[in-house]
């Protein structure tokens, strides 16, 4: 049962920008739940540069069928150029939670 469940993390530049795109997804049914993790530090290259950032997390827990759209809404929204977008299924969880997860997506 749990399979058919993924959390997706995006990081964004700012709060007003998670809460905006969060917000979204779970209006339009594509997540059932958004947490939002502020102030995170970020080391990485970009365009053969070692950048160092202040983002917010956006940790995303939807349905496996959602992901798709999930990852086309969250491309509109967002500021960056290349937005980092990760899914990872997950193998198990509380049976009440996970339920519960299913009736808030379409």
């Amino acid at each position: 049962m749990a399979t058919k469940y993924r959390v997706v993390l995006v990081t964004v530049s700012n709060m007003a920008e998670a809460r905006r795109i969060a917000r979204k997804l779970v209006e339009r049914e594509l997540a059932a739940c958004v947490n939002i993790i502020p102030k995170i530090g970020s080391v990485y290259r970009w365009e053969g540069v070692v950048e160092e950032a202040q983002e917010t997390l956006l940790i995303i827990k939807s349905e496996k069928k959602l992901v798709e759209k999930i990852k086309k809404r969250v491309k509109r929204m967002h500021s960056y150029e290349v937005p980092e977008i990760l899914v990872f299924k997950v193998d198990d969880g509380d049976e009440n939670y996970l339920k519960w997860l299913s009736s808030e997506v379409r």
